[in-house]
């Protein structure tokens, strides 16, 4: 039976934010796939010193998704991610005169916190402006950010052949751009009927300690959260040295990366399939994601020695993150309104500790005992994920001040 839901259209205007978002990401792309060549190439630094920096860039990262939430209120989103934007620029443009080992460390890891500042602020801002079409701009953003991501890795190669100082050029002047759209797709942005403010300075109702209590809407979701990022460092600390301690070329795991990107473009009416009929709120996407990436990691752990197994796993996993990337920033948006960029920030930076841990963890765990154990523990850590988000459901439901409808409603034109 044909379904008699009417898709809501996007508004006009959020087709050029989208569009920036692409050539933003693009430009994001040209800096860290090269972090590691760079160190080790031009600085001539060692791969422990380059693990040193990546673990670096992550915490500066962390930091800074939780500074920029606890700033948003006080900021507001005009001075937040347009000033962020700016000194993004301008740290990338440093990295030209970096020309030692400390400096681009330091260097690296202030882009890393600025432009992982913006991040919140722009979540919360898309969720809260277009709150009857959140859930579609989000995915929408996230397939727009996986095309710029593609585009820009692939770019980044060639521009760095030719000289990593113009990779660092270009990322920069990229950077700027989305600021100066920003500060004028803001300034220019007519009053909304579900619109917060935008170039104001908000009034502040809670402080961060205040937020802070209310461990029922963040907890549990940073917990799955970081449980899924720690399980996601078997590709690069458990698969990547696998393929290559086994003999593979090495295309054969940038192959697996082709699959994810292509299948983030090519499965969006699969995942939209799914949405509708099968898991119809935000809370049973994220359980499903969870369910979707233990999944891929335990058919990994049992016939890893098969390459199409390997293969197979990237694509349960893709739906998985298809699942969850869009979902937990929509559904956090939803249930937080204007104190979303704070719980967004607190998510994304208990999130990030699993990133920083786990390569540590597999590092270390793949010298001892090969693969196996990692894509073991990787699906012990995905089957915590999902048991944390079906949690998380339960406690955003009995949670005062969240009702029913909000933690399980339907995600709007998904």
């Amino acid at each position: 039976m044909k379904s008699r839901r009417s898709v809501t259209p996007l508004p006009r205007e959020s087709y050029a934010f989208l569009v920036a978002r692409l050539f933003n990401a693009m430009g994001s792309a040209f800096i860290w796939p090269l972090t590691t060549i760079y160190v080790h190439n031009v600085l001539h630094g060692d791969y422990a010193a380059a693990g040193w920096v990546l673990f670096g860039q992550s915490l500066a990262g962390a930091l800074g998704q939780f500074a920029g939430g606890a700033l948003y209120d006080r900021l507001g989103p005009m001075r937040l991610i347009v000033g962020s934007l700016v000194l993004t620029a301008m740290a990338q443009w440093s990295l030209m005169l970096a020309h030692s080992l400390l400096p681009y460390a330091a260097t690296i890891a202030a882009n890393s916190f600025l432009i992982s500042s913006t991040q919140p602020a722009l979540n919360a801002f898309v969720g809260n402006r277009w709150k009857s079409v959140s859930a579609r701009l989000f995915n929408t953003m996230y397939v727009m950010t996986n095309i710029g991501i593609a585009v820009g890795t692939a770019l980044a190669g060639l521009i760095a052949s030719v000289s990593f100082l113009l990779t660092f050029f270009l990322n920069g002047c990229l950077t700027m751009s989305f600021a100066v759209f920003m500060w004028r797709f803001l300034r220019n942005l007519g009053p909304d009927a579900e619109d917060v403010l935008v170039d104001a300075m908000p009034q502040v109702d809670a402080s961060a300690r205040h937020l802070l209590r209310n461990y029922r809407v963040y907890a549990l979701l940073g917990a799955g959260t970081l449980a899924l990022n720690l399980a996601l460092a078997a590709w690069n600390s458990g698969v990547a040295p696998y393929l290559n301690q086994t003999g593979h070329q090495p295309d054969a795991y940038s192959v697996l990366w082709t699959v994810n990107g292509l299948l983030i473009l090519v499965g969006q009416p699969l995942t939209g399939w799914l949405k509708r009929r099968v898991v119809q709120t935000p809370a049973a996407q994220l359980v499903m994601s969870g369910l979707l990436y233990a999944a891929a990691f335990a058919g990994m752990a049992v016939a890893h020695r098969a390459y199409a197994a390997l293969v197979a796993g990237m694509v349960v996993a893709t739906f998985g993150e298809m699942l969850n990337a869009p979902t937990v920033p929509a559904l956090l948006t939803q249930i937080t309104g204007r104190h979303a960029a704070f719980y967004l920030g607190l998510v994304g930076a208990i999130g990030n500790v699993g990133s920083l841990m786990g390569p540590v963890a597999f590092g270390h765990l793949f010298d001892l005992a090969g693969i196996s154990p990692i894509l073991w523990t990787a699906t012990g850590a995905c089957a915590l994920a999902t048991a944390a988000f079906a949690g998380y459901a339960r406690a955003i439901r009995d949670a005062a001040g969240w009702p029913r409808s909000q933690a399980h409603g339907r995600a709007s034109d998904v």
